[in-house]
């Protein structure tokens, strides 16, 4: 039986190819911000004191929709000025309701580093990415092989972006290498959506100790940052728990001052 993950990415191939049969690279490299400097992720994180990743996220296949009207220049303003290391935005339509479009938008407002969450698997996306303003990608561990992996990092680092490389396993460790900038714990298996905050607790000491550690999904107290942080993770990517409210970048700012 396929998994959701297995059925998320059929669709993001067949999306590619309608993309990239009116689009090509080289459009891309002519874009506003295809050549500006950008924002160290992993630096943003280390020097942080709480290391929230907040995140644009109108909906998910396992919730359904969250904020559906949610205004993506709005609230990630409203992160940016509330204390946000780094803003996470959403751009897959079909299962998150995001849009490339919504990081293009926000990003003249943004201070910070920004993270294209994506299911990417081709080096099409890593180039678009860069064009509409992000700082660095999401690499999934289970979407992917080790040498495409690496060399879709590789691409990244070419064009100055930094990579999140994502697991949720230890075997998926194997997947690191010398293009990974910070290495994510997902709480949520992406094959069945069960989420458990212990899976960083049983990875925390499996990550080699030079990489910049974060945790991702099913983070809704600040008691559990504090003790993630206590075991070395110095992320906490959250989308769901400030999504949910009316004033998601009200609730950042109430989580921060909890911390």
């Amino acid at each position: 039986m396929p998994t959701i993950l297995d059925e998320i990415l059929a669709d993001k191939r067949k999306e590619l190819v309608v993309t990239k049969a009116s689009k090509k690279i080289e459009d891309l490299e002519r874009a506003d911000y295809f050549e500006r400097a950008t924002y160290s992720l992993k630096d943003s994180l280390k020097n942080s004191a709480s290391g929230i990743i907040s995140e644009f996220k109108r909906k998910s296949p396992s919730k359904g929709w969250i904020f559906p009207d949610a205004d993506p220049v709005a609230v990630t303003k409203g992160y940016n000025d509330n204390g946000a290391s780094a803003i996470s935005i959403l751009t897959n339509n079909k299962y998150f309701g995001g849009d490339p479009e919504f990081l293009l938008k926000s990003r003249p407002n943004i201070t910070c580093p920004v993270l294209r969450k994506e299911f990417i698997v081709d080096e099409f996306q890593v180039y678009e990415a860069k064009a509409i303003g992000a700082d660095a990608i999401l690499l999934i561990a289970a979407a992917l092989t080790k040498q495409e992996l690496k060399a879709l990092a590789a691409k990244a680092h070419e064009l100055s972006l930094q990579v999140l490389l994502e697991v949720h396993t230890e075997e998926e460790l194997d997947y690191v290498n010398e293009f990974v900038d910070v290495v994510g714990v997902n709480n949520r298996n992406l094959k069945t959506f069960v989420t458990d905050v212990e899976n960083s607790v049983r990875l925390a000491d499996k990550i080699p100790a030079d990489f910049v550690k974060i945790s991702e999904s099913g983070i809704s107290k600040p008691e559990t940052v504090r003790s993630l942080r206590e075991i070395g993770y110095r992320g906490f990517l959250m989308g769901e728990n400030f999504m949910k409210t009316q004033d998601p970048a009200a609730a950042l700012k109430s989580f921060i001052d909890a911390i």
